[in-house]
């Protein structure tokens, strides 16, 4: 990646985070206005104004997008970017003020570091000011700040992951982006081979000398077992995948909308299980540019960005809160 190219012009991303507390926000500004969507897809969402970008609604320009950290509690880092954009005069036009439309989404990281630290509107507005148009940190940072995968055998058994981006050239001019911070309740999985990237992880029972593979429970053979049927049975409601997808192409809400739909098949591809009751899976759609283009071409490169976010999120995370990461672990 080259550091000195805009991760895509008129997006500017900056992150904020606690590392003793574990937790963090990401505020994606599009302070020209991007037309927005949303395709919301786990059971277990934790969401703010996201009815605002589906079609049908008056509003159809977003100024900004927020993932975060904390729980329902994280929500909250949503009002320093609004701060922040009224400050500059961004938002929409309602005579007597401007009011920035800012959609967010939050994960569940309340259990690796401190509970009672969740990102705030001061760590949002410190986000924006973070924002630059360079490509994004990844990893340990931001809303991937707490993040873990592989969580069906308990937090103990899980890996630490992280925030990850990607972009993609479709032709010399039209671009697509992705990131997201990958908090997923199942494994992530090479799309390509099938392996097991990071996941539930078995401890003291691989046999001497196992290749990755064989550190793994795999979390499809749990959820078989009566231990599997338990766990989903009482739950583990501490999982998500939230993130964006951008494109320079110009679309309306409905493009956009099926734009972010498409990019769910790259979270299923790279996760699995996804879209299960214990996640919230969520991806947003922003359309920031002039370029013509078919939404399925869009749409279909959407999904391959998000699928390489997602394993950049793994392959960038470094250990955190007791528990190993995909680059500190000696069987990878």
């Amino acid at each position: 990646m080259n550091e000195n190219i805009p991760f895509l012009p008129g997006l500017r991303i900056g992150h904020a985070q606690n590392d003793e507390a574990l937790t963090g926000c990401t505020a994606i500004l599009c302070e020209q206005g991007a037309v927005g969507g949303v395709d919301q897809r786990g059971g277990a969402p934790g969401t703010r104004q996201t009815d605002a970008l589906t079609p049908m609604h008056l509003v159809d320009r977003v100024h900004a997008v927020v993932l975060s950290g904390g729980s329902a509690f994280g929500l909250d880092a949503a009002s320093g970017v609004v701060r922040y954009l009224e400050e500059k005069g961004i938002g929409f036009d309602v005579r007597v003020a401007r009011v920035p439309i800012v959609p967010s989404a939050i994960l569940f990281d309340l259990g690796i570091g401190r509970a009672d630290i969740r990102p705030d509107a001061a760590m949002g507005y410190t986000a924006c000011l973070n924002a630059t148009e360079s490509y994004p940190a990844e990893g340990n940072v931001g809303a991937g700040t707490g993040a873990t995968v592989g969580k069906i055998l308990g937090v103990e058994r899980a890996m630490k992951s992280g925030l990850g981006c990607a972009r993609i050239l479709i032709n010399s001019s039209i671009i697509v982006v992705a990131i997201c911070a990958v908090n997923a309740f199942g494994d992530i999985i090479n799309p390509v081979s099938g392996e097991i990237i990071a996941g539930a992880r078995i401890i003291g029972e691989a046999p001497s000398g196992a290749g990755p593979q064989g550190h793994y429970a795999n979390t499809l053979e749990v959820m078989r077992s009566m231990a599997g049927a338990s766990m989903l049975q009482f739950g583990r409601r501490e999982s998500t995948v939230i993130g964006v997808v951008a494109t320079n192409a110009a679309l309306n809400k409905e493009g956009i909308s099926k734009v972010a739909q498409m990019a769910q098949d790259g979270l299923a591809r790279s996760v699995r299980p996804a879209h299960t009751m214990l996640d919230g899976d969520t991806i947003f759609g922003l359309s920031i540019g002039n370029e013509s283009a078919d939404v399925n071409v869009i749409g279909a490169f959407a999904a391959e960005a998000f699928a390489q976010a997602v394993l950049r999120a793994v392959h960038a995370a470094k250990p955190a809160g007791g528990l190993p990461s995909v680059s500190s672990l000696s069987y990878k």
